[in-house]
């Protein structure tokens, strides 16, 4: 580290992440997300079921270029790229702020802001989950920078204690642009009003361009409302559902937790541990309010994890604890307190390395092929092309499956071809390909790693399902998953209830 500055290892250490992130997206096929979101692009719409329109929007350009996933992948590794940037601007500008307002700081073994700004990303290296975010767009691949430049511009409000129009406008700019990545993206806004509310005086109140900023922020997430207004509401009403889960148990509750310092690593709580310690009592109250940022989301996500959760809806928020978690690793690491820092920074290095080689080999076989995760992220491609000969073979209304999670890639490599999903739960793709219409037929496709019983024997299926085709996907001469090809003719479902 002599040879070269800190914000110079930063980046090479970006860089040479990006590279493997780069190489692995274009090994594997699209996730159950990403073929979902690659779905949104190709039918653009105000806004959709299950979350705002910009994950879609933002990949139209290459969307409608091309349908390689690695070119498509390009998108999230710019994005993940651009976080590490900004955690690295927010590290050296809260750096300056705690700095400014405790000259005592000054005098107890102070890193430079530089060396905070690497530890910094080092974290975000180092962290298993967030490399996800690098490699498939998610929403929270989006909401993470913007997030942060939130976070950026509260800092530049706590230094300056006043904003120009241009600031005001960025900052509408910035909160109507989270609105349309993600709804949690309210817990983000939440966070940046007590960074206003922390300051002895309240000059924002008064000045046009707070209000012209709200103003900016809300046309900016009006074709969420308008496309929400006209389809009953029904995104928010989903996303309550499904954010409250179901039965809430304690064992959820310390499972999710454990499973976060697990992805997001311990070096995230060592180096907030000692900023807490030692560096709070810097403007106090603000520095509580920046914190917001992380606590916020992170409280309401755990506080609800007892009823279901998925540990990526916190990434945005490990995101924002990055800058004050460097802080405190910089700090640690400049009192001779390094060696629990290489240890725990190689143990989180290996456990990526490992993930990375884990996705590349295919899994780990079993004698049940449900038990290998990875076998979702193959064959779904030659899977889905092979159904759509098949479909277009028998002149069927299109195909089926019996869960959500197989439509999404199964409508994106047999485009364009419908996809009917046989549940009695609303989804997105009842808005985009409608209700198979009764006496119908289609081709039923089913995948080893989440199988059903044949949909017949019933007034609510088939009147038959005869078998077609059988596909199996090896990786290195291992089979890892079926999929199985039925006819089923005349459909008898009845119509889902509004």
């Amino acid at each position: 580290m002599r040879h070269q500055s800190p914000s110079s290892w930063a980046a090479i250490c970006v860089i040479i992440a990006a590279v493997v992130h780069l190489a692995l997206g274009f090994s594997i096929e699209f996730s159950v997300d990403e073929a979902h979101y690659a779905l949104y692009a190709q039918r653009l719409a105000w806004s959709y079921f299950d979350h705002p329109p910009l994950v879609g929007w933002i990949q139209w350009p290459l969307v409608a270029l091309t349908s390689s996933e690695g070119v498509i992948r390009l998108i999230p590794e710019l994005l993940w790229i651009l976080s590490c940037y900004l955690v690295y601007e927010v590290t050296v500008k809260a750096h300056l702020f705690i700095r400014g307002r405790d000259a005592g700081y000054l005098t107890s073994a102070l890193p430079t802001a530089n060396l905070c700004g690497l530890m910094a990303v080092l974290l975000v290296i180092a962290a298993p989950m967030l490399h996800i975010l690098a490699i498939g767009l998610l929403p929270d691949t989006l909401l993470a920078p913007l997030s942060l430049g939130l976070m950026l511009m509260a800092l530049r409000w706590l230094t300056e204690d006043q904003f120009s129009m241009g600031e005001w406008m960025l900052t509408g700019v910035l909160l109507g642009l989270a609105g349309l990545s993600k709804y949690t993206a309210a817990f983000t806004a939440l966070a940046l009003l007590f960074v206003f509310l922390s300051t002895p005086r309240k000059p924002w109140i008064t000045k046009v361009g707070f209000w012209l900023a709200l103003v900016i922020a809300l046309l900016l997430i009006t074709p969420v409302l308008y496309w929400n207004w006209i389809n009953d509401w029904i995104s928010f009403k989903y996303q309550l559902a499904h954010g409250s889960g179901g039965e809430w148990l304690w064992r959820r509750l310390g499972a999710y937790i454990g499973i976060q310092v697990l992805v997001f690593g311990p070096l995230f709580i060592l180096g907030s541990f000692v900023f807490l310690k030692d560096c709070l009592h810097a403007s106090k109250l603000s520095l509580l309010a920046l914190l917001g940022f992380f606590f916020i989301p992170f409280a309401i996500f755990v506080s609800l994890s007892g009823g279901g959760g998925l540990p990526h809806w916190t990434s945005p928020a490990w995101f924002c604890l990055a800058p004050f978690a460097g802080i405190g690793l910089a700090k640690a690491w400049a009192i001779q307190r390094r060696h629990w820092i290489r240890i725990l920074f190689l143990i989180q290095i290996t456990l990526c390395c490992i993930g990375f080689g884990y996705v590349l080999s295919g899994g780990i076989s079993s004698a049940s092929i449900k038990s290998n995760p990875i076998a979702d992220l193959y064959g779904w491609k030659i899977a889905g092309h092979k159904a759509a000969e098949l479909a277009k073979a028998t002149h069927v209304n299109g195909i089926a499956v019996q869960n959500w999670t197989l439509a999404s890639r199964a409508a994106w490599y047999s485009s364009p071809i419908p996809v009917f999903v046989l549940d009695q739960r609303q989804d997105q793709f009842d808005l985009w390909f409608g209700e198979l219409p009764p006496g119908a037929n289609v081709l039923l496709v089913n995948w080893s790693g989440m199988i059903f019983p044949k949909p017949v024997g019933n007034k609510s299926a088939f009147e038959a399902c005869e078998p077609l085709d059988t596909l199996e996907i090896k990786r290195f001469g291992r089979v890892l998953s079926k999929f199985d090809f039925s006819l089923c003719s005349n459909w008898q479902g009845p119509s889902r209830p509004e």
